[in-house]
């Protein structure tokens, strides 16, 4: 972990390749229950778990190896939540990324990896623009919901991105409806819907405002 600053009595901390095992614990408790992984990695079927922890593996791994962002939340030295950066600089169409299907295939296999891949493209397809930041995953660990820290970390992220001026805002979607209000709160816009079976999810964005001298 590195560049840590204060914030209140948590830690914000740009993170390394080093935090990596602990980054996809969290990410995986995460979004192991959330609809939209559900849907993309078939619960129904046998291997829904290692399919989770194979796409959360590999999008770290491919976050860090273009050199984007990875941000987390410690208290006390302990990694407590996890967001993962997407720059306006550095844009990762996952369908050109052939190295990385590859390894989805392997692991998370055919049908999961083209399902994931339509449903990134046709979240992008919402979101104004190409010069953006996006959070494509982003997680508190479950001990510590509900206390604030979803909203520190959100805010840390928030912060980095306007300090980019090619920005003109974050991207970010749920398909979980108790977490509208919760963006809504923060000032993000709901831009647009990607159906999904039987569910909808929904794609929210937040213009970004200028830093001031």
């Amino acid at each position: 972990m590195t560049d840590t600053a204060e914030c209140d009595q948590a830690e914000i901390v740009r993170l390394n390749p080093a935090a990596t095992a602990e980054a996809k614990s969290i990410l995986y408790h995460a979004y192991r229950d959330e609809p939209t992984f559900k849907y993309l990695f078939d619960s129904s079927r046998a291997g829904y778990d290692q399919r989770v922890r194979a796409t959360i593996r590999e999008l770290i791994d491919l976050h860090f190896a273009h050199g984007q962002d990875v941000i987390g939340l410690s208290i006390n030295n302990a990694l407590v939540g996890i967001a993962l950066v997407g720059s306006p600089t550095v844009r990762l169409n996952l369908a050109e990324q052939f190295n990385w299907r590859i390894r989805m295939m392997l692991t998370a296999g055919l049908s999961s990896t083209r399902r994931y891949i339509d449903y990134h493209m046709q979240v992008k397809a919402t979101l104004p623009g190409n010069e953006h930041h996006e959070l494509p995953l982003m997680g508190i660990k479950a001990s510590h919901q509900r206390q604030g820290y979803g909203r520190l970390l959100l805010e840390a992220v928030e912060k980095l991105c306007s300090e980019n001026p090619r920005s003109c805002g974050i991207g970010l979607d749920t398909g979980n409806t108790r977490y509208i209000k919760f963006y809504e709160s923060l000032g993000y816009e709901k831009v647009g819907e990607v159906k999904l079976e039987n569910f909808t999810e929904t794609v929210l964005f937040k213009p970004r405002i200028p830093q001031t001298a």
